[in-house]
């Protein structure tokens, strides 16, 4: 199971794309207690690339995490 639905994901993504425009244009944006500047425009980029990522395997289904299979040698 995902750590966070869709429209989390979606959400997430949307106040992220925010911060992007505020910071383009000049000013600073709060997200919580971080506030971003100009300065954190490769952090905001790198956030936006992984929510977009989260969003499209929601989207296909595809569940993240650790695949764990056993193995037994045989002789």
């Amino acid at each position: 199971m995902a750590a966070w639905t869709l429209a989390q994901a979606q959400e997430h993504l949307a106040a992220w794309m925010a911060a992007d425009e505020a910071c383009a244009a000049g000013q600073s944006y709060a997200i919580g207690s971080r506030s971003l500047t100009r300065s954190n425009a490769s952090e905001i980029t790198k956030k936006i690339t992984f929510w977009r990522n989260e969003i499209e395997k929601l989207q296909q289904g595809v569940a993240g995490g650790v695949r764990v299979m056993r193995i037994v040698p045989r002789d």
